[in-house]
């Protein structure tokens, strides 16, 4: 028990070097190291190569290797540069300069929404730097509860979570979590979540980039249960790191929107629609190391079975 935690305690303490090392240095210096860092992890050590290029070559089939390898680089510059946004947007983003660091897109439509009393739920996906759309939010003064995994390491876990409730961002684990998050939405609340994570057999399996996806069914249940709009949002860098497009790609409306709001499925499907736009877009954004596909949907088992 004691050289697990000693292992997780000394994984925390070279994170927080790391860290201190990011914000030691030039936004152009940390540019570099992260092109530095794709380089040996796409090209020299081929981290989760197989998985990467399953990911791309089943969504784009047209593409050559060559550009599949060309995204996988770029996203994994994209994820290091990650790093070195939340490492250096505590110091260089506040509440005065914010400004030179966000463009809201769709803005008075975003701001109606967010300003309103009505409870909202905010879906985005694993794409561009997801962590700043609640740093973001919370800065401007919309505190919100977002849904996420504790990581195994407990350390970690308290280190990220500091940074995600600096300005408001509340996390809230999903085990367990549904009471609480009713209970919030009741009050006018604002809750946030990924919905492009793997929901297993059990999930709704819905289209996602050509693919059948299984997706969990709280996003669409939440704004089904409460009547909450449902808003679809991104984060997306720029040209250069700390230089974001924060955007509303599209809202339902239970009040309004009786066919996007039928059924689980209906709505589930259109979020994901509205993902896939964005990323299709955007593609070297998207983090492709995750296993998005997993297993096939019941009706195709029972048939590979029955084969």
């Amino acid at each position: 028990m004691w050289h697990s935690k000693l292992i997780d305690w000394l994984v925390y303490f070279a994170v927080r070097v790391f860290i201190c090392l990011a914000q030691s240095i030039s936004l152009k210096t940390c540019t570099r190291l992260a092109n530095a860092l794709a380089w040996f992890a796409h090209d020299l050590f081929h981290l989760r190569h197989k998985v990467v290029d399953d990911n791309l070559h089943g969504v784009f089939k047209q593409l050559s290797r060559a550009e599949r390898d060309e995204i996988a680089r770029q996203m994994w510059r994209h994820l290091f540069l990650m790093i070195f946004e939340v490492a250096n947007a505590p110091r260089k983003i506040h509440r005065t300069n914010w400004r030179n660091h966000f463009t809201v897109k769709n803005n008075r439509a975003l701001m109606e929404l967010m300003l309103g009393a009505r409870p909202i739920v905010m879906v985005s996906g694993h794409f561009g730097n997801f962590e700043m759309a609640s740093f973001m939010a919370g800065l401007l003064g919309f505190p919100s509860y977002t849904i996420a995994r504790p990581l195994d390491n407990p350390y970690l876990d308290r280190y990220v979570n500091s940074f995600r409730g600096m300005h408001g961002q509340f996390i809230v684990t999903k085990q367990g979590s549904s009471g609480q998050l009713n209970r919030i939405l009741s009050e006018g609340g604002k809750i946030a979540m990924l919905g492009d994570q793997a929901a297993g057999p059990r999930g709704c399996w819905v289209d996602f980039l050509g693919r059948p996806a299984s997706c969990h069914k709280a996003v669409s249940l939440f704004t089904l249960t409460s009547g909450a709009p449902l808003l679809v949002c991104y984060t997306r860098r720029r040209q250069h790191p700390l230089d974001f497009e924060l955007g509303l790609v599209a809202a339902a409306d239970p009040e309004v929107d009786d066919d996007l709001c039928q059924s689980v499925r209906s709505l589930t499907s259109w979020y994901n629609a509205m993902l896939e736009g964005i990323i299709r877009e955007y593609p070297s954004q998207y983090w492709w190391v995750h296993r998005r596909w997993k297993g096939q949907p019941r009706q195709r088992r029972r048939l590979a079975q029955a084969g």
